[in-house]
């Protein structure tokens, strides 16, 4: 069995995999035209009835999560600049609802299945997001994931007060310093026993117990106090997709899951390693407890034939101009530009033949690389695996994934909404139990989201290594002395740096020392593969070269 080592760091295969269902409030997905399938139910994305129903289909299943996608803006590239039509036409993501509002429905409707929500850094303010978040973990039953995404699409931009996109080093920066904010907000705003209920006195809450967080930094200035009482996990389990190298050092730092996308293990496994690494050495963290999930679109049939025709039928259905509208926004190449039978390998632009290097390499048998062979791998599962065959096949991919590129689980893409969940459910997942890869139950029955990642029961706020943990203000923790105003400052006793004194009259003075300067924000020289930083059609001279795994990041941020 293959394992990957960096810096010391050795990977084990892992026992129990974890298993989302990867979807977005649209039709489709990742597979774009297969809408028009006469089995395909996902143009029902307007029913709130359409996610009830889904939700219950994924816990009789076990599965750990939904993991719900987002973008806020139209794939405007290809045959563009500016044109939103092969999108439109073609239903690619569009239109696409909200994500969070489906999610109460949900979780009335279950008792164990996770949500995991997308939602940008850069187009809302913290203390918004934070309470809206909060809300949501608290309708849950604590249920609820955030996956942060810094977005990449101009067109979204362009709707969201900027004339363009930030750079993708400073939308890093930003995030850096929002998350600082949440977790001011969620960890450190309320003492666990603040809220008192207390009828014989009247008193709801504590006030002594609440205080302002006072956040003075480069991009934020946030006084507090959180608006919300703290909710079952206070901080949503914290997800990410960043391979980039800001990414990779945001999630590092503050990512629970991670998703990676790629056609092979080959693909994805070196950011795995480095990224463990980084959390180790870097920033005082278990790199065990970081799961990995990658994109994965199984195609199940009885026989290998069955699975073969299966394909081609979704093949069929395809939108080749909806799967290039696809790529044209992850990437911000406009391949209308390219003639119908140009190799791409062979094109002067270093970004595309990037782009196509990393499927040329895991599929070497198709001897030439046009837009309609992009197209085609586009089509049915979009950036990930997908993977054709029996379910016992299925699973021994699986298990390679696990083996070669030390994944912990895996996002399921749909090629068929609901069918292609039944499947797994119905065919792929008994294969998995009779190997010992995926649970009989949840771990922890009517617990957090948070509790059934790690399997451990009372483990529903960030661990101690996290850094939203340093922020939490705990019942047998004192409060501060007030400083004069009604709320006590937001400093934990038990991190560096003085206390300000009663005498301070300064009520904007700022108690952190990373306003600009956190590990995440020295990225001044911005990644050269950041192709995304622009939707115009031809290549910029900052951003020619992609590399196949910030496409993967794309793939799944989704914003």
């Amino acid at each position: 069995m293959t394992s990957s080592a960096i810096d010391g760091l050795t990977a084990t295969p892992k026992k129990s995999l974890i298993i989302n269902a990867f979807v977005e409030s649209c039709s489709g997905h990742q597979s774009p035209g297969l809408w028009q399938h006469p089995e395909d139910k996902s143009t029902s994305f307007n029913n709130i009835s359409h996610w009830v129903e889904l939700a219950k289909l994924l816990e009789r299943g076990k599965f750990h999560g939904m993991f719900i996608a987002d973008v806020l803006g139209a794939y405007d590239v290809y045959k563009g600049p500016r044109n939103p039509d092969p999108a439109v036409i073609s239903g690619a993501q569009w239109p696409v609802n909200e994500p969070l509002a489906v999610v109460p429905a949900m979780a009335a409707a279950t008792k164990n299945l996770g949500f995991g929500v997308t939602v940008a850094t850069t187009y809302e303010q913290p203390y918004h997001l934070a309470r809206r978040l909060s809300t949501v973990d608290h309708l849950s039953g604590g249920r609820l994931g955030w996956n942060i995404v810094t977005g990449y699409l101009d067109s979204a931009a362009r709707n969201l007060g900027f004339t363009e996109q930030p750079k993708h080093d400073e939308r890093y920066a930003i995030a850096e310093e929002y998350v600082e904010v949440t977790y001011k907000l969620w960890q450190s705003s309320w003492r666990d026993d603040a809220v008192k209920l207390d009828k014989n006195k009247g008193v709801y809450t504590d006030p002594s117990l609440v205080r302002t967080i006072d956040h003075v930094g480069k991009y934020y200035n946030v006084p507090g106090p959180h608006i919300c009482q703290p909710s079952p996990q206070r901080t949503p389990v914290i997800m990410q997709a960043g391979t980039s190298s800001s990414g990779k050092n945001f999630a590092a730092k503050h990512a629970e899951a991670i998703f990676v996308a790629g056609h092979s293990p080959s693909t994805v496994a070196k950011n795995i390693a480095e990224i463990r690494a980084k959390a180790r050495d870097q920033f005082g963290r278990d790199p065990t407890t970081i799961k990995f999930l990658a994109m994965f679109c199984p195609i199940i049939g009885e026989t290998q034939e069955e699975a073969d025709q299966k394909y081609r039928e979704f093949l069929s259905y395809g939108s080749e101009d909806g799967a290039l509208a696809l790529f044209g926004g992850w990437t911000g190449i406009d391949l209308s530009l390219y003639d119908e039978d140009e190799e791409l390998r062979h094109v002067e632009s270093n970004a595309i033949r990037s782009a196509v290097e990393a499927w040329s390499k895991s599929t070497p048998e198709v001897p030439k690389w046009t837009k309609h062979t992009v197209a085609n791998h586009i089509k049915v599962g979009g950036l990930g695996a997908t993977v054709v065959g029996t379910a016992e096949k299925v699973a021994d991919e699986m298990e390679r994934w696990v083996s070669e590129a030390d994944v912990d689980g895996f996002n399921i893409a749909y090629a068929l909404l609901p069918q292609s969940f039944g499947d797994v459910i119905e065919r792929l997942l008994p294969v998995l139990r009779q190997r010992g890869l995926f649970w009989d139950d949840y771990a922890v029955d009517g617990g957090t989201y948070r509790e059934n990642l790690y399997g451990k029961k009372g483990a529903a706020v960030p661990p101690a290594d996290h850094p939203a943990a340093q922020y939490h203000w705990k019942a047998d923790v004192q409060t501060l002395k007030c400083t004069g105003r009604h709320f006590p400052v937001c400093r934990p006793p038990f991190l560096p740096g003085p206390v300000r004194s009663n005498d301070s009259n300064d009520s904007n003075d700022s108690n952190d020392s990373n306003d600009s300067n956190d590990s995440n924000d020295s990225n001044d020289s911005n990644d050269s593969n950041d192709s995304s930083d622009s939707s115009d059609s031809s290549d910029s001279s900052d951003s020619n070269e992609i590399e196949a795994d910030y496409i993967s990041e794309l793939a799944f941020t989704q914003m």
